[in-house]
C-alpha cells in the first residue's frame, strides 16, 4: 500500500507521453511525471519515489526529496499566507499547508518556523503544525540518563530553549546550561543530563561525566600549547571567564584541569595554569 508522505519503493508498470505509471499489489497508477523519469529504465524496475498530493488532490510521485516527511518535524520557510492558512516551503511544487487551527501563533510570510507534518485523518490531506506539544510524548521515553540524542530547537522560553528529542520527546536546556550560540531551528547533538519524576527531560550541549573529561581537558590542554604554555585561567576563575574561552561549565572545566594535573601535564598556581 502506498504510503502519502513518505518514500515508497515501486515498480515501473507503464510508459506515456505524460510519465511513468508505477504500482504495487493494491496501486497500479500512481503517475512519475516526465521531469521526474530516470534517463535510464525499463519497465518492470523498482523506483523509489516521494508520494503525496498535487494541487488537484490527486496521488502523485515525485524523485525530489522534501525538506519534511510525513510524522516528522522540520524548520520551514512560511512561503505565504491567505485566509486558510499558512503555506510552507517543503521543497515540493506544492507547498504543505498549516491551517489557522494548527498555528500556536500567527504564521508570517517569509519566517521560519518549526513544524510537524502529518496526515490529516478527516480530509486525508498531508498537513503541517506548530502546536508540537501534541505531538511529542513524555510517557513513555525511550531514552536515558546520559544518552546521547538528536535535538530540533524549536522554542526559547524565561527558563532556556524547548527542543524536541529523537524526534518524539520534549526536553528543555536551560539558560545555565548553554554555552555556544544557540537559535530555533538548530540540530544539535545533545544528552540527557536528567529525566524528572513527571517525565521532563533536562538537556545539555556537554558531554556528561566521564565522557566530559576527555574532549575538556584536550581542548584546554590545546589551548595552552597555543598561548605558549600558559593561561591565565585557575580553580577560582568566574563561570562567566570560563564560558568565553572555552564554552564549558566551570565544574566541567575543573575535573578537566584536575585530568591534566593528574596526568602531570599541567601545574595550577594562583594566576593560572603553566603546561609542564
Amino acid at each position: 500500500m502506498i504510503e502519502l508522505g513518505n518514500y515508497n519503493t515501486l515498480t515501473i508498470l507503464r510508459s506515456t507521453s505524460v510519465g511513468l505509471f508505477l504500482g504495487d499489489e493494491d496501486v497500479d497508477d500512481l503517475l512519475l511525471p516526465t521531469k521526474y523519469v530516470p534517463s535510464e529504465f525499463e519497465i518492470g524496475d523498482k523506483v523509489t519515489v516521494f508520494c503525496y498530493l498535487d494541487h488537484e488532490e490527486r496521488p502523485i510521485a515525485t524523485t525530489i526529496q522534501p525538506f519534511i516527511k510525513r510524522n516528522e518535524f522540520g524548520f520551514l520557510r512560511v512561503a505565504e499566507v491567505n485566509d486558510i492558512g499558512a503555506f510552507m516551503d517543503w521543497g515540493l511544487e506544492k507547498h504543505l499547508l498549516v491551517p489557522y487551527g494548527e498555528q500556536r501563533t500567527k504564521l508570517i510570510a517569509g519566517n521560519w518556523q518549526v513544524i510537524y507534518c502529518y496526515l490529516d485523518e478527516k480530509s486525508f490531506r498531508l498537513v503541517g503544525s506548530s502546536r508540537l506539544s501534541k505531538f511529542l510524548n513524555n510517557d513513555s521515553l525511550e531514552i536515558a540518563e546520559n544518552d546521547e540524542v538528536d535535538l530540533l530547537v524549536y522554542r526559547q522560553s524565561e527558563l532556556g530553549w524547548d527542543v524536541v528529542v529523537n524526534g518524539r520527546h520534549r526536553g528543555l536546556i536551560f539558560h545555565s546550561d548553554v554555552f555556544q550560540p544557540i537559535a530555533e531551528g538548530d540540530q544539535l547533538k545533545g544528552y540527557v543530563k536528567h529525566i524528572r519524576p513527571d517525565k521532563k527531560i533536562d538537556i545539555t550541549l556537554q558531554p556528561i561525566g566521564v565522557r566530559a573529561l576527555e574532549p575538556a581537558a584536550q581542548a584546554i590542554y590545546e589551548k595552552l600549547v597555543e598561548e605558549g604554555g600558559y593561561l591565565k585561567l585557575h580553580d577560582k576563575s568566574s563561570p562567566e571567564e570560563i564560558k568565553t574561552l572555552f564554552a564549558m561549565s566551570k565544574k566541567t572545566f575543573k575535573k578537566a584541569i584536575g585530568t591534566l594535573y593528574k596526568d602531570h601535564k599541567i601545574s595550577i598556581k594562583e594566576d593560572g595554569i603553566y603546561k609542564l
